[in-house]
């Protein structure tokens, strides 16, 4: 039975991935995102942020009260035995909601995957891997934004930088990789007693 060395490249690429997340949508969103908005949901701080994709579709992440929901016909409901108008409801609905806050974490989102080019590169290195582990990353974190949002993503706009994201990613982190392999390619080794020889190892090209 094989010994664990404890490495795992796939984890190391996610982690790497959500750090660069972390370093980028904060700052981006105090200085960009609607401040009123960004506090309602939790701060730019907020795991949610990265998490949550309904953050990135621009879509409202308020948990529903009960009785509330687009499948009743209830205009109200009570708590804690007071009436309370939906009105208000909605309008603290409608205030977590900020599209400049969506496209940020959009940008942030591409600007990691093209972070994750070079990850890819420095640590998976084999180009026939590089398709596996970039599909491998965006499942894990489809997992675990359904798991967080207890939500299936149903927007088109989270899916199309989902895929645009990944498909770059992919080629870019490919090309990288082919390209090192070509540089190393095959050397021709001195002959050794009196005898020709060919190895297989890095290439030494000359001007």
């Amino acid at each position: 039975m094989a010994k664990s060395t404890g490495w795992d490249p796939i984890i190391a690429l996610q982690t790497l991935h959500y750090l660069t997340l972390s370093f980028l949508i904060p700052p981006m969103l105090v200085m960009f995102a609607e401040s009123g908005s960004l506090e309602y949901e939790g701060g730019a701080a907020n795991v949610g942020m990265i998490m949550d994709w309904r953050e990135m579709a621009g879509r409202p992440t308020t948990r529903a009260l009960p009785g509330e929901g687009p499948w009743t016909s209830f205009n109200y409901v009570w708590s804690g035995g007071k009436q309370v108008g939906m009105g208000s409801i909605q309008q603290g609905v409608l205030r977590s909601v900020d599209p400049v806050r969506s496209w940020i974490i959009a940008i942030c989102w591409m600007a990691a995957s093209a972070a994750d080019i070079y990850y890819l590169y420095a640590l998976v290195r084999r180009p026939r891997l590089i398709l596996d582990f970039a599909l491998t990353l965006v499942f894990n974190h489809l997992v675990l934004t359904t798991y967080y949002a207890a939500a299936i993503p149903t927007s088109v706009f989270f899916w199309l930088v989902m895929c645009v994201s990944t498909a770059g990613t992919v080629v870019f982190a490919e090309q990288l990789c082919v390209k090192r392999e070509m540089n190393e390619g095959l050397i021709v080794a001195s002959a050794h007693d009196g005898q020709d020889g060919v190895e297989m190892g890095s290439l030494l090209r000359e001007d």
